[in-house]
């Protein structure tokens, strides 16, 4: 009789090639797994609670859980990381932590210290929870309940002092008598980044007298009498619980401090123990994937650079379109330098290239905005399409970086960095502040849109990023200038557009500017129809193309199909470089 199971009696274990690539999220975003990644470990932490004020208790730890997740292999997952619980007013608790997700894990976020100065408010349940005013109620941990424990309860004190809010180790104690509130619980290690670092520590309580220390793994320190001196915040991206403030020297109250804000790690695990489906195995060592101590290719100096289309221009005083999302690993501004990935999930094989398209800039119809760029990606990085550019009644769109606003305010720019990213991705759009000025121009990669002014004023596009991944030094990613806001003479001309590929906004002289092709800027706005100009003048403009570049050492070797949408050179360095006009598929292999 055949078996299920390849011939093994037995539990069939999932079996996983994750490379153990490790992805730390200290902002929301998404994990795109590697190909072959079938078990993830995650550590999901959610925000911690703001600590309690007036002698108050403090804010519980973000809830904590570490488990291993299956998952699909080049499948993108959403994370949410946590914002931190507000510190408490003057007269109140602190406010609850904000829950972390990944695909089926949520942490809950730490419950809010309790607060008195007025009816006393008791600490609130969270992950873990919130310490007490005084001897009063405390705030429940692991709430609501999981297995493992999220988190534990927090604790109390006696006369004029707070109880520390729950750690994710420990629940927070009772001060030991009057005026001296007690600590925040202890957080919980874990070496799951590859180093032991101590999170999800309780905030310690407030206190007419001597505040809680804090709870390891970064809660903060509750205030002793005079003010915030001494108390701390939780520590940022350790879901901490806040600190809680005692009273001042008159005896007044005094505001809590915030928590701190919650983490995810995720660890595409390499795994293949217990009983295995001898047919997926044998499929994967034919297949050159199974774990042989090789974590990924020896890529340590590996680069790329991922920009998406640009945002078409809006028309009529029109703003500026968005740059595309810019995103790259090197050879650019070191603020916005994110990771690498040609390293741990990113092997040998072919790998599906996006070059994203410029949006359609807007007719010269009265109500007529532009259309936003698309998407470009390869592997698990995504660039997002820049904005469209707002015209007459229709407001920008949010993007890489965000569309500028038509000049027909008051009206902000649209949104950059949209979904968000570490680093960002670009920035947003100039707004259009009054009822009749000059269209915004659209925000770059390094720099927010010039927002419009009187109708005498231009409005320039956001400057791009430079980037020398190819050699020269090349600007990539400029916002689209915003049209002419006024009729001639009165007009101050169209926006410049942002250095890398920024298209020129409108004015009665000229047309507005397409942005450049494969550098993803924005095209420009169009200008005010009320002046006198060529055919078309008060139109917006498409927006450039993105590009995609992969530059690797010289033991890899690159290839692309089809050859029209790729590139292939040698730095004189001998790494070999990638670049995409189009999208195509990327091989990769050793030399």
């Amino acid at each position: 009789m055949a078996r299920s199971n390849g011939g093994l009696i037995g539990k069939s274990n999932k079996t996983s090639f994750g490379k153990d690539k490790v992805t730390s999220f200290t902002s929301s975003g998404n994990l795109c797994t590697s190909a072959n990644t079938r078990v993830v470990n995650t550590l999901v932490i959610a925000g911690g609670g703001g600590g309690g004020s007036n002698e108050g208790g403090g804010g519980g730890a973000g809830g904590y859980r570490e488990l291993e997740v299956p998952v699909c292999g080049s499948t993108q997952y959403s994370v949410t990381v946590g914002a931190a619980g507000a510190a408490a007013s003057n007269t109140g608790a602190g406010g609850n932590g904000a829950n972390s997700v990944f695909s089926t894990v949520t942490s809950t976020g730490g419950g809010g210290g309790g607060g008195g100065s007025g009816p006393p408010v008791d600490g609130k349940a969270g992950g873990s929870g919130g310490g007490a005013f005084r001897a009063n109620v405390v705030g429940a941990g692991n709430t609501p309940p999981t297995n493992p424990s999220q988190g534990n309860n927090g604790g109390s004190a006696g006369a004029r002092a707070g109880g520390g809010g729950g750690g994710a180790g420990a629940a927070a104690g009772v001060g030991p008598g009057a005026n001296t509130a007690s600590a925040g619980g202890a957080g919980v290690a874990s070496s799951i980044t590859g180093s032991s670092v101590t999170r999800a520590g309780g905030g310690g309580g407030g206190a007419f007298g001597t505040g809680g220390a804090a709870g390891s793994g970064g809660g903060g320190a509750g205030t002793g009498t005079n003010s915030v001196s001494g108390g701390a915040a939780g520590t940022a991206n350790t879901g901490g619980g806040g600190g809680a403030t005692g009273a001042d020297g008159s005896g007044n109250s005094v505001v809590g401090l915030a928590g701190g804000s919650g983490v995810v790690v995720a660890k595409e695990l390499n795994k293949a123990s217990g009983v295995w489906n001898l047919r997926s195995q044998f499929a994967a060592i034919k297949s050159g994937t199974w774990p042989d101590g090789e974590a990924f290719l020896n890529a340590e100096n590996t680069d790329y650079l991922v920009v998406a289309g640009g945002g078409g221009g809006g028309g009529n005083q029109g703003g500026g379109g968005g740059a595309g999302g810019y995103r790259a690993s090197g050879f650019g501004p070191s603020p916005l330098r994110g990771d690498r990935f040609l390293g741990p999930g990113f092997t040998t094989g072919t790998y599906t290239v996006v070059v994203g398209a410029g949006g359609v800039g807007s007719s010269s119809s009265p109500n007529c905005g532009g259309t936003s760029g698309t998407v470009s990606s390869v592997n698990c990085i995504s660039s997002a399409g820049g904005g469209a550019g707002g015209g007459g009644s229709i407001d920008p769109n949010a993007g890489g970086s965000g569309g500028g606003a038509q000049g027909r305010g008051p009206k902000a720019g649209g949104a950059g960095n949209t979904p968000p990213v570490d680093p960002s991705q670009g920035s947003a759009g100039g707004a259009g502040p009054q009822p009749d000025c000059a269209g915004g121009g659209g925000g770059g990669a390094t720099a927010v849109g010039t927002a419009g002014g009187p109708r005498s004023t231009t409005a320039n596009g956001g400057a791009g990023a430079p980037n020398t991944i190819l050699g020269p030094d090349t600007s990539y990613a400029g916002g689209g200038g915003g049209g002419q806001g006024g009729s001639a003479p009165q007009g101050g001309g169209g926006g410049a557009g942002g250095a890398g590929g920024g298209g020129q906004g409108g004015d009665a002289d000229a047309t507005s500017v397409v942005g450049t092709a494969n550098t993803g800027g924005g095209g420009g706005g169009g200008a005010n129809p009320a002046a006198s100009g060529p055919s078309g003048f008060n139109a917006g403009k498409n927006g450039g193309s993105g590009v995609v570049i992969i530059r690797v050492p010289s033991a890899i070797v690159l290839a692309g199909s089809p050859g029209c949408a790729t590139t292939l050179s040698t730095h004189p360095g001998g790494d070999k470089i990638a670049k995409f006009t189009a999208s195509a598929t990327l091989t990769v292999s050793l030399a």
